[in-house]
């Protein structure tokens, strides 16, 4: 069973990697063709076509002009540990131990907009780009256009060498995007986190933003491999609520006095 998550545009690379088992990642030639694309931006069209403000526009071009194959831990970093946020700060990838580092290789994918697909030790170099981003390039107007064959094409391969045919969603709708979801072989599973407000339960972002990583380490510390195997969550107060769950919709609620 294979998991997939959302990157971070919160960064890293200050802290030293706790592990040194590390791997390249798939796609550096069409990151490479996407770095060529954005050296020909100047800080002010960057600003423009990612909405940051003209500080962000001008360390992220200095990060494309700097950006160069081949990696190291000398000049990058694993990308689960690299990747800070919400999302992260539930994954919590530098407490991984090495049994766990190599069932997370085999069954947790990252999204990139720069990178396509990532396993969590393959090293990255410091960047931004949205997967959402309008960056015009061979294949049409968007990332989305530039990476759906190739990601849809290797997450297919992953699904089948993580053991079985399910794929759990924990990625945003903006990355999940990227993917032909109807070409994949897999029964894809959907997670959703709500969290008691008010008396009724909502998805709150900043909370279900570190659930989708909670159970990203769950599933890694566990060795989750079965879809049935979901339901047994029981992390920071969140319980399986059947009734709110449909199909491949799984609902985990967790109420206000389970909240620390």
């Amino acid at each position: 069973m294979l998991s997939v998550i959302s990157p971070a545009k919160t960064l890293d690379f200050e802290t030293p990697s706790t592990t040194h088992h590390v791997t390249q990642p798939d796609f550096l030639t069409e990151s490479q063709g996407l770095v060529d694309i954005l050296r020909d931006y100047s800080p002010q069209q960057i600003s423009e076509l990612m909405g940051i403000s003209d500080k962000l526009a001008g360390l992220n071009a200095a990060r494309f002009a700097e950006w160069e194959p081949p990696f190291s831990l000398d000049n990058a970093k694993p990308a689960a540990q690299a990747f800070q946020g919400d999302v992260y700060t539930g994954l919590e990838a530098d407490t991984f131990s090495k049994t766990e580092n190599h069932f997370a290789q085999t069954h947790l994918r990252i999204l990139s907009g720069l990178y396509g697909l990532l396993r969590p030790l393959d090293l990255i170099q410091a960047y931004r780009l949205e997967m959402g981003t309008k960056l015009a390039n061979h294949a049409g107007k968007d990332l989305y256009a530039y990476w759906k064959p190739t990601l849809t094409k290797a997450l297919d391969e992953a699904i089948a060498a993580s053991g079985s045919k399910e794929l759990v969603n924990l990625a945003s709708n903006e990355y999940f995007m990227a993917v032909d979801a109807k070409k994949l072989d897999a029964r894809i599973i959907t997670p959703v986190f709500k969290d008691e407000k008010n008396g009724s339960f909502k998805i709150i972002s900043f909370y279900a933003k570190k659930a989708r990583g909670l159970m990203s380490a769950w599933i890694i510390r566990e060795q989750v491999n079965t879809p049935d195997a979901l339901q047994d969550f029981n992390v920071a107060g969140y319980r399986f609520d059947a009734a709110a769950s449909e199909n491949d919709t799984l609902v985990f609620t967790r109420r206000e006095a389970d909240r620390a």
